[in-house]
């Protein structure tokens, strides 16, 4: 909230709406003559956040869209949303969707592995991904996407295993990529097949490549003086926001011995913290989940003279 800086009567966009917690604070915010704008791709968060926003900010606009952020220019468009003051992504799977078993992102409950953030246009599932990738594929996404060290010898236990029988839930999933790892490697800090979930997931719903297009759709949309806000918990997302703000906050790349810039480049954003900002010790022990937050922010630069 200190870094979006929410302002009655601006407009806000939540684009990753969730059960609406962030959207509550923002909502009441902007009261009472601003505008709320929440985007989720999930039809049970939407419904979640609609009954939330309606009894805890009833007095304020408020437009929530299906759909995914990926696609942020047809959905602001479609809503006929002229500008934007504050963006938030919090990026990742959301709270509801990791406590609902039948989902498929939990290795902690047995479902079917699914693990779409948005079943109904979705059909590239987990399923798929364990089953059907090959050995070398498989590596590749556990050690890129879920810095996984031992990557190579998950994907050898998976191709494996699948050739005795399909792997069709996530306990079978979760014990073949346990039953894969050495023992030293199943005692580090957190469940062992935590990182193989996480980099399958993202494959399932490519969301490095959506988020890349959501942030630079968001950046285009603001204001002048409009802050964006990304909560990221992945090295690989926080990198693509790093760059991403990095190369829309550089002036003038011209060689130093040029008389005059050639280039034409100007800074778009200024990137309000040099470093991320991490969760405070108390808010990792009320919320564990927040343990591997890492929050970015910047605001949008006037360009109009420039």
């Amino acid at each position: 909230m200190d870094a979006l800086d929410p302002k009655p009567g601006e407009t806000m966009c939540d684009c990753t709406l969730g059960g609406a917690g962030h959207s509550v604070h923002l909502a009441r915010a902007v009261a009472p003559n601003g505008l709320l704008v929440g985007i989720d791709q999930d039809d049970m968060a939407l419904e979640a956040a609609r009954t939330r926003l309606d009894a805890e900010a009833p007095q304020v606009d408020v437009r929530l869209l299906k759909g995914n952020f990926g696609d942020l220019d047809d959905l602001l468009v479609s809503a006929q949303v002229p500008g934007v003051d504050g963006f938030l992504f919090d990026l990742g799977v959301s709270s509801p969707q990791l406590d609902v078993p039948e989902r498929g992102f939990s290795y902690n409950e047995d479902a079917p592995l699914d693990m779409r953030m948005d079943p109904g246009k979705q059909t590239k599932t987990a399923f798929e991904i364990v089953n059907h990738y090959n050995e070398a594929d498989l590596a590749r996404i556990l050690r890129t996407y879920g810095d996984e060290r031992n990557a190579r010898r998950i994907a050898r236990a998976l191709v494996r295993a699948r050739e005795r029988e399909p792997i069709q839930t996530t306990l079978q999933l979760a014990n073949t990529i346990c039953d894969a790892m050495p023992q030293r490697d199943r005692r580090r800090h957190g469940h062992p097949a935590r990182r193989s979930f996480q980099a399958i997931r993202i494959e399932v719903n490519e969301e490095l490549d959506v988020l890349e297009r959501g942030l630079r759709a968001a950046i285009r949309w603001l204001n002048p003086g409009g802050r964006l806000c990304v909560i990221a918990y992945h090295s690989l997302e926080d990198k693509i926001v790093s760059h991403i703000l990095h190369e829309m906050s550089k002036g003038c790349v011209c060689p130093p011995d040029l008389p005059v810039c050639v280039c034409g480049n100007v800074p778009i954003v200024e990137v309000l913290h040099r470093k991320p900002i991490h969760a405070s010790s108390v808010e990792v022990d009320s919320n564990p989940r927040a343990r591997s937050a890492l929050l970015r922010a910047a605001v949008r630069l006037d360009t109009t003279n420039a």
